[in-house]
């Protein structure tokens, strides 16, 4: 029978929630900053929101949110910084952010699961098109709503 009172219960989980983020999130979180910082340097940033304008007008988004949806494509958190990022530099609103925050989620890591689930599970190669797809679709889906219900 395990001794543990309540507060070492909650001590032990406060330190690996602390884990995680140090090893898992924060590392995320740096890379979209410093990804929205190099591009916005280099000027890519706003060649990137001029090109995707149009397509990004739909859901009522300027042309640079496509940051956004690149950076969660590769990871969740990388997604939010992105969005984070934007919003500090002026480029995204709270309705804009409310808009992506969906997207983010529902089409999020997909990089990364392609290797960590989608491998191991043994899903042959073919498959792998489609079932991506279907998680951004669900995520335009998503942000096409939002548009309205902000």
């Amino acid at each position: 029978m395990n001794n543990k009172s309540i507060i070492d219960v909650f001590v032990e989980g406060a330190r690996k929630g602390f884990k995680v983020n140090i090893n898992s999130m924060l590392p995320n979180l740096v890379m979209a900053f410093v990804l929205i910082q190099a591009l916005k340097v280099t000027g890519i940033l706003d060649l990137l929101g001029h090109v995707c304008a149009p397509i990004m007008a739909i859901f009522g988004l300027p042309g640079e949110g496509i940051m956004v949806l690149f950076a969660a494509w590769l990871s969740m958190g990388g997604g939010v910084g992105a969005a984070a990022g934007l919003f500090t530099e002026g480029a995204l609103t709270p309705d804009q952010v409310a808009i992506l925050m969906p997207a983010i989620f529902l089409m999020g890591a997909q990089a990364q699961y392609m290797g960590r689930c989608l491998g191991t599970a043994g899903v042959q190669g073919r498959f792998y098109g489609p079932l991506l797809l279907i998680a951004v679709v669900n995520a335009l889906l998503a942000m096409l709503v939002m548009r309205f219900l902000v």
